[in-house]
């Protein structure tokens, strides 16, 4: 039986807008096993998984589990764990990081101050600090979720790490099994899909020199899914990878169409509408159910430039 990743490929099924939407992530290391729902079926404390996932809610915050690559033998929960927080907006985005004894201390973060890009708190109350290493490469290997997360995304990233690659972690779920193996960077937080080593090392190369690798990609986490197509395609239009260069303005509409609006840093404007379509024929969207569906896919039909008078206007 083919998997929802092998259906997905051989069908081509677009990248585009299919990344995960978090302005801010909140990692915290939980080595071990996870189960289908990580945060409450792990080693960490459900109770307090629950809490997070509570106090997360509705702030633009998405906390996430991470684990060193390799075998995940049940050794216990280490004494020590690492922490990262991400916010991946343009024109304000960071990683800080620190380590925590008691995870439970993580409670006390302002949640929406994260989801405004604001890490005062978490400098404060867990003595964090801005992350000067290399960039995080974050690969979904939670099998319990989907299979092809385990088959495809854990040889990569022990491929990544073997070879010697700074800064890899599992994750526990960034959506889309089949895309798998697919992973998320850090600072800029766009996702990527179908991913091999080579293509993470060019992407890695990217992101060092403050570039975005369209190839492959899903979309930027920052964005609601729209407005990850219409960025995307305005790269890709004018040739412009610059990580920061470009912003969504704002987006109009409702599905099945909107207009987003984006802006480049030296003052040109763009307008692209998104259409929503459906994936067709009929697939598993994963390999952990046998029901067939179309997955919504978000469909550029339209790009232009706005002059000066139509971006004061609009």
């Amino acid at each position: 039986m083919s998997t929802c990743s092998t259906v997905s490929r051989d069908l081509d099924e677009p990248l585009a807008g299919t990344a995960a939407t978090a302005r801010t992530w909140l990692l915290l290391e939980q080595p071990g096993p996870w189960g289908v729902k990580a945060l409450t079926s792990s080693h960490l404390d459900p109770a307090l998984g629950r809490a997070l996932e509570k106090a997360a809610k509705g702030t633009g915050v998405r906390i996430a589990l991470i684990r060193r690559p390799g075998r995940h033998v049940d050794h216990g929960t280490p004494a020590e764990r690492r922490v990262y927080v991400a916010h991946t907006v343009p024109g304000n985005t960071w990683v800080h990081t620190t380590t925590v004894t008691d995870p439970t201390r993580l409670l006390h973060l302002d949640f929406a101050a994260l989801g405004r890009g604001d890490h005062r708190r978490f400098d404060s109350v867990l003595q964090g600090a801005p992350h000067t290493g290399d960039p995080l490469v974050l690969v979904c290997t939670n099998g319990k979720r989907d299979r092809c997360c385990a088959l495809l995304g854990r040889p990569l990233a022990a491929e990544l790490a073997a070879a010697g690659t700074e800064g890899v972690w599992e994750v526990t779920h960034l959506g889309g099994h089949r895309f798998s193996p697919t992973l998320l960077v850090l600072p800029y937080g766009y996702a990527y899909g179908r991913a091999d080593a080579h293509a993470v090392r060019e992407i890695l190369r990217g992101v060092r020199a403050g570039r975005i690798v369209t190839a492959g990609c899903r979309g930027s986490s920052a964005w609601d899914r729209p407005a990850q197509a219409a960025e995307l395609a305005v790269r890709t239009a004018v040739g412009e990878d610059a990580a920061r260069a470009l912003s969504v303005v704002r987006t109009d509409g409702t599905a099945p169409r909107w207009e987003v609006t984006l802006a480049h840093l030296d003052g040109r404007h763009w307008r692209v509408v998104v259409t929503q379509g459906a994936s067709q024929p009929p697939r598993p969207e994963s390999c952990g159910t046998s029901a067939l569906g179309s997955p919504a896919r978000m469909e550029v039909t339209e790009l232009r430039e706005l002059t000066l008078t139509s971006s004061l206007a609009s």
